[in-house]
C-alpha cells in the first residue's frame, strides 16, 4: 500500500511576503466576531516584527517560550488560554518562530478540537478530528517543522511527536528577510537539521524516486550555503528547510534522529544542536556525510559541546535508549528491517558514552 499523505495547502514565498498576511488571513474570517491566535517567540516581543502583525479587533498574540524543547504540558496550557479567549474557537492559529514555535502552533491547533491532553495523542494517526485552520511563518529555516506532519513533543513518558494528516499547516509563509539577524551558531544548528535529514533519508532503506529528488536539491543547497556562502544563502536555506521536509515525508530520517529524541528526552539538549552531537558521532554510519558536516562545522567556526554523557547516572543513560528504541521507523530506515540484528541496547548506551 502506497503512502497517500497530505501536502501544504498554500505557499508564499520570497522576501517581503510577510505583509501579506493580512490579506492571507481575511479570506478565512467568518465574520467580524471572529479571531485569531498568534503564537509568537518571545524572542520578537520587544522588536518590529510584533509591530508588523496586523492585528483584527478581537485578534489575540500569545508569546511562547521555547528555552526548553516543547511540551505536551505547555502545549496543554496553551491550548486552555487560546480556549478561554472566547466562547467559540478561533478561526486560525499562527505561528511564528523557530521549529519548535511551528510544533506548538501545530499541537495548539490540533488540541482545539481533539479532547484530553496532547499526550494521549503522541504517536502516529491518533488525532480524530481536523485541526483549525494553521499557519507556519518560520524565523530560522532548517527543521522543516513549516512542511512535515509531525508535531515534536516531549511528554512524561516519551520524546515522541503528534504525527497526522491534521497536523500539517494549511498555509505557510516564508519570507527569508525574517531570518536575519538569527546568531551564526543558530543558524549552523537549524540548518544541519536540514542537512542530516537528507543525509539520512538518501541513505535510508526507505528511499524512493519522491523522497530522492526532494532530498539530494535540499542537500545541493545546504552545500552551497555552508561551503560557498552568499548573499542569497538565506533563500537557499529557507528552500533547503522545505525541500528536506518533503524528502522526509515519503521517506524517513535515521540513527542521528532517534539517539537524538534520546540526549533531548533526558538532557533537555535543543534538536539543532542535539542533532549535530549525534551526527558527529556517527561517521560508522554516515560517512561521507559526517566528514562533509565537519568541512562545515569548521568553516563556520562551530565548536561542539563535548562529553555531555561523562559520568551519567546508569539510570538516566537506561531512559535515553528506552526513548531511542521506541522510534522503531527510524532504524528500520537507517538499518533494514532486520535492525535489532544490528542494533541492540548496549550498541545504543555505547554511542551515547561517545557524546
Amino acid at each position: 500500500m502506497f503512502r497517500n499523505f497530505r501536502m501544504i495547502s498554500y505557499v508564499v514565498f520570497g522576501r517581503g511576503c510577510f505583509n501579506q498576511l493580512e490579506s492571507i488571513l481575511a479570506e478565512k474570517r467568518s465574520d467580524s466576531d471572529s479571531f485569531m491566535v498568534f503564537l509568537v517567540d518571545d524572542v520578537f516581543e520587544s522588536s518590529s516584527l510584533i509591530q508588523r502583525i496586523h492585528l483584527g479587533s478581537r485578534d489575540q498574540i500569545i508569546l511562547v517560550n521555547v528555552g526548553d524543547e516543547p511540551k505536551t504540558i505547555y502545549v496543554d496550557e496553551l491550548t486552555d488560554k487560546a480556549r478561554n479567549f472566547s466562547s467559540r474557537l478561533p478561526d486560525g492559529i499562527i505561528g511564528i518562530g523557530g521549529g519548535s514555535t511551528l510544533d506548538l502552533a501545530k499541537a495548539v491547533s490540533l488540541m482545539l478540537t481533539n479532547s484530553g491532553s496532547s499526550a494521549d495523542y503522541q504517536g502516529w494517526d491518533l488525532i480524530k478530528n481536523p485541526a483549525v485552520y494553521h499557519v507556519a511563518i518560520p524565523t530560522l529555516s532548517g527543521t522543516g517543522a513549516e512542511v512535515s506532519r509531525t508535531t515534536v513533543l516531549t511528554g512524561p513518558e516519551k520524546k515522541l511527536g503528534i504525527n497526522s494528516d491534521y497536523t500539517v499547516f494549511d498555509q505557510i509563509v516564508l519570507d527569508p528577510e525574517l531570518t536575519a539577524g538569527v546568531p551564526a551558531d543558530q543558524h549552523f544548528y537549524t540548518g544541519m537539521d536540514c542537512y542530516i535529514h537528507c543525509v539520512e533519508s538518501l541513505t535510508g532503506t526507505y528511499l524512493n524516486a519522491f523522497s530522492k529528488s526532494y532530498g539530494e536539491k535540499a542537500l545541493d543547497l545546504c552545500r552551497e550555503v555552508f561551503l560557498v556562502g552568499g548573499e542569497d544563502s538565506a533563500d537557499k536555506l529557507m528552500m533547503a528547510s522545505y525541500f528536506g521536509g518533503m524528502s522526509i515525508a515519503y521517506s524517513q530520517v535515521g540513527v542521528c534522529h532517534a539517539l537524538s529524541y534520546g540526549l533531548s528526552f533526558v538532557l533537555g539538549t535543543h534538536h539543532g544542536i542535539g542533532n549535530c552531537i549525534v551526527f558527529d558521532c556517527l561517521e560508522e554510519f554516515y560517512p561521507e556525510g559526517v566528514r562533509e558536516f565537519r568541512r562545515m562545522m569548521e568553516k563556520s567556526n562551530i565548536k561542539l559541546p563535548r562529553n555531555l554523557t561523562a559520568g551519567i547516572e546508569n539510570s538516566k543513560l537506561e531512559k535515553m535508549t528506552d526513548v531511542a528504541l521506541m522510534l522503531e521507523p527510524l532504524w528500520e530506515n537507517a538499518l533494514g528491517p532486520e535492525w535489532k540484528k544490528v542494533m541492540n541496547r548496549e550498541r545504543i548506551k555505547e554511542l551515547y558514552r561517545q557524546m
